[in-house]
């Protein structure tokens, strides 16, 4: 399928009934609602209507694009986003792959662009490019520090690693090289695979003849699935901890007994009724209401990432306004400069403090530990 056939629009006003030309503020979205990111795109697709409706007087358009999975289309719905529907910002898309294949577009033409993906490499280091993206995910150091106290805890000195051979394994495999290292634990073995793959057995096999204590598999969505349960079926009985890429329940339903006892860290969407009150619950607890009434199940967290994204533009759009008018560069300018000084916002995935450093913004309230326990989320005690 070329990227043109793959790519389809659809274009919601802020009342999902108001004609687009009666919209001030264009915002793009662009998910992975078909192809092999479905499992993560299709939630981000399904929030879009209950992206905000308005900021700082002005309404809101949401134009969106699906890429199919296919980073080639991903470039091609950027371009069209900016060079034909002049949006003022882009949410999305929603793979690492893919949103690293877009970042220069979004800087060429001043566009902030919010994304929804794991990797921490869209925005670290910071570059001039990467000032114009803004990350609605933590970064993969602040889950690794909660996987690695845990590893700690517990008495972990080895582990193995099996991650996508794409910017979120490889991202993840340099962070636990450098936090292992600090924390004493042996990486004895580190292996990658193919989103696509069909076997894991070679992978597998070498992980298991270097008998480390645990294994961390990073990889996001359905592709988490097939190292664990290939090692549970290989007969390993260490411990198998998981990123946040993982967070997601067709992680439990294609994982069955094989993925239980996983631990991971993630936001606490996942395990709602057993953390304290506090915003970030309750504006997590009304989105997850508000989903289940459209579409008669629970979002996975990757759908809170993108309604993240719309919260922090409505938050930084009053300001932006007061520098120019939607549609402009000035506009666009401001409205990241708004964002970058994000203080103190709860969301779904947390907290959010953005900084000219740090395009993340989230700190230890943006995680907790999680393990599956019955066959179902639960918080780790």
């Amino acid at each position: 399928m070329t990227p043109k056939k793959v790519i389809s629009a659809v274009f919601l006003s802020s009342s999902l009934l108001a004609p687009l030309a009666n919209a001030d503020i264009k915002i793009g979205v662009v998910s992975s609602s078909t192809g092999p990111i479905a499992l993560v795109g299709i939630p981000q697709k399904n929030t879009i209507p209950l992206l905000p409706t308005s900021a700082g007087g002005e309404k809101i358009t949401y134009i969106s694009l699906d890429d199919g999975s296919d980073p080639t289309a991903t470039v091609k719905a950027f371009k069209k986003l900016i060079d034909e529907e002049h949006v003022d910002a882009i949410i999305g898309p929603s793979g690492s792959g893919n949103a690293m294949s877009v970042i220069q577009f979004a800087a060429e033409s001043g566009t902030p662009m919010l994304a929804p993906v794991g990797t921490a490499a869209v925005v670290l280091p910071m570059t001039e490019q990467k000032k114009w993206v803004f990350k609605t995910t933590q970064n993969d150091d602040l889950i690794a520090e909660a996987l690695i106290e845990q590893m700690k805890a517990t008495g972990i000195k080895t582990i193995g690693l099996i991650g996508t051979a794409d910017p979120y394994g490889e991202n993840w495999a340099k962070v636990m090289k450098d936090l292992t290292q600090k924390a004493g634990i042996q990486i004895v073995a580190s292996e990658q695979f193919q989103r696509q793959d069909t076997s894991m057995t070679g992978q597998s096999l070498k992980i298991l003849m270097a008998n480390p204590d645990a294994v961390l598999i990073a990889a996001p969505g359905s592709s988490s699935v097939m190292p664990q349960t290939t090692l549970k079926d290989q007969g390993y009985s260490g411990k198998i901890y998981q990123t946040h890429g993982a967070a997601l329940d067709p992680f439990l339903r294609l994982g069955g007994k094989a993925v239980e006892g996983t631990i991971l860290a993630a936001s606490s969407m996942l395990v709602l009724d057993e953390v304290p009150n506090s915003p970030s619950k309750e504006i997590a607890t009304k989105y997850i209401t508000d989903y289940k009434k459209l579409y008669g199940e629970t979002p996975a967290t990757f759908g809170g990432n993108v309604l993240d994204a719309g919260l922090l533009l409505e938050n930084a759009i009053p300001s932006a306004l007061k520098s120019g008018k939607p549609g402009t560069a000035e506009f666009r300018s401001a409205l990241r400069d708004a964002l970058e000084n994000t203080k103190e916002m709860p969301a779904t995935q947390g907290v959010y403090n953005m900084t000219a450093e740090d395009h993340s913004g989230f700190d230890e309230r943006g995680r907790v530990l999680i393990t599956v326990k019955d066959g179902k989320w639960a918080l780790l005690k």
